[in-house]
């Protein structure tokens, strides 16, 4: 297959976004251009890319708040799906948050999307016993 994973840059945000909408990632709530410039401009967060052939066809939000890791963003090319590349972002995000001294990684997945629960569950992720609450500015 020859995926290979490389950090985002400021030049790969409009192909990202594009990658986050075609997965359905996507809400009107959220402003993915700021979540991209916002993530690429603090040093406890990065985009990782996966590239086939220079080919954008995966990416992963991945950051570090000083106490767990959290993912974000995990797209694959609608076209590339089920060929390990969700798989080898996982890998590295979960690299990356190892090398920053986390201790554990999270992520939230909506309640209705069995398929991404799925998925994790077969890299070994569990569900969690918790409730998140949240607030908007």
């Amino acid at each position: 297959m020859g995926v290979s994973i490389r950090a985002a840059t400021v030049a790969d945000r409009e192909a990202t976004v594009a990658l986050w909408e075609a997965a359905g990632l996507t809400r009107p709530w959220n402003d993915p251009r700021g979540d991209f410039d916002l993530a690429l401009a603090t040093p406890t967060s990065t985009i990782l890319l996966a590239e086939i052939a220079a080919a954008l066809e995966g990416s992963v939000m991945v950051g570090f708040d000083g106490h767990r890791g959290w993912v974000y963003y995990l797209a694959t090319a609608p076209g590339c799906r089920g060929q390990g590349i969700g798989h080898a972002l996982m890998t590295a995000a979960e690299n990356w948050l190892k090398a920053l001294g986390s201790p554990k990684i999270q992520l939230m997945v909506r309640g209705d999307n069995a398929s991404a629960r799925g998925f994790y569950n077969s890299l070994g992720y569990e569900l969690q016993d918790v409730v998140t609450m949240g607030k908007r500015f």
